[in-house]
């Protein structure tokens, strides 16, 4: 089994960064998706980035030039680098990771349904 544990998040202003790790544990596949997702109280769920084992990444566009998605194979560990934070960064995070993903059949893109394990997650709050 597969399981994520997320570390990182917390306060900071706007305009300053932030970085959030998520610790993979488990028997990873060839291939593999894996992405970032947020959500606040009382919306949707939406994602915020993801990477395959290509280096293929998917950004949401309101991040797109100020957060990086990336994988560390020697840590193990997914990884996001939010920088330049904005108030409307302000949610709760997920890693997750799509175990059935094969990269010859399918994109890892940013539908949280495709996703099937996920980490506990951790709070972002960007204040101005």
């Amino acid at each position: 089994q597969v399981r994520l544990v997320q570390s990182g998040g917390g306060s900071v202003q706007a305009g300053g960064s932030l970085r959030l790790s998520c610790a993979i544990s488990g028997y990873f596949g060839k291939d593999y998706c894996m992405g970032w997702f947020r959500q606040v109280p009382e919306k949707e769920r939406e994602g915020v980035a993801s990477i395959d084992n290509h280096g293929n990444t998917k950004y949401a566009d309101s991040v797109k030039g100020r957060f990086t998605i990336s994988r560390d194979n020697a840590k193990n560990t997914l990884d996001l680098q939010l920088n330049s934070l904005r108030p409307e960064d302000t949610a709760m995070y997920y890693c997750a990771a799509d175990l059935k993903f094969d990269s010859d059949y399918i994109q890892c893109g940013l539908y949280d349904a495709d996703f099937d394990t996920w980490g506990q997650g951790t709070q972002v709050t960007v204040s101005s």
